[in-house]
């Protein structure tokens, strides 16, 4: 349904560093994140180039390795989806925040908007780890004036239990959403990149 009120006539090129969940892993070409979302941009009105900058198994660290190229300079805003592979590494929390405040550092000095989305942080290495790790993306959003979605696959349980979630929109890894989970995730939220798309005008 198309949004009224506002006008997305001035073209805007995204960037999405991530990792699997970005890049769209075990999925066909067009069912990805970044396809899936670009399609629901362009309905809504918005003149939008998405770059897919996921790289599968991806870190922070790798994304902070890749962000000088990744902020070309026809990029006007950037949506930074990393660490779920930290975890399960189990990095330091103060590492994959160090990495992510490198990324944030790069946007921030091309004066770019930044949409940080959070991850969801199993307690496998106790409490206080995922206590630390889950701090990460709010408190760093609010250093970086970023907009924050919390948590990329909060979507998939919002209106059904776990168990339905993992055998309807969730690959067989039971780690990455099938196509119509992303679609769920695009959904809930494509609102807040449009904002991102008003900050990046």
């Amino acid at each position: 349904m198309m949004l009224t009120g506002t006008s997305y006539a001035e073209p805007t090129t995204i960037a999405a560093l991530g990792d699997s969940l970005t890049q769209g892993y075990g999925l066909p070409a067009d069912q990805g994140f970044v396809p899936q979302l670009d399609r629901w941009l362009t309905a809504q009105g918005a003149d939008v180039t998405m770059i897919n900058a996921g790289v599968s198994g991806d870190t922070t660290a790798g994304g902070l390795s890749r962000i000088d190229w990744t902020l070309t300079d026809d990029v006007d805003a950037l949506i930074v989806a990393l660490g779920g592979n930290d975890v399960l590494r189990g990095i330091p929390p103060e590492t994959a925040r160090a990495n992510l405040a490198g990324i944030l550092d790069r946007a921030a000095a091309r004066d770019l908007p930044v949409l940080l989305i959070g991850i969801t942080v199993p307690a496998n290495y106790g409490p206080d780890y995922q206590s630390a790790f889950t701090a990460i993306y709010p408190d760093l959003a609010a250093d970086y004036d970023a907009l924050l979605y919390p948590n990329f696959l909060s979507a998939l349980t919002a209106d059904t239990d776990l168990d339905t979630a993992l055998k309807t929109l969730m690959q067989p890894d039971g780690i990455h959403p099938n196509a119509d989970g992303v679609a769920k995730i695009v959904n809930d939220l494509s609102p807040h990149v449009l904002t991102l798309i008003e900050q990046g005008r």
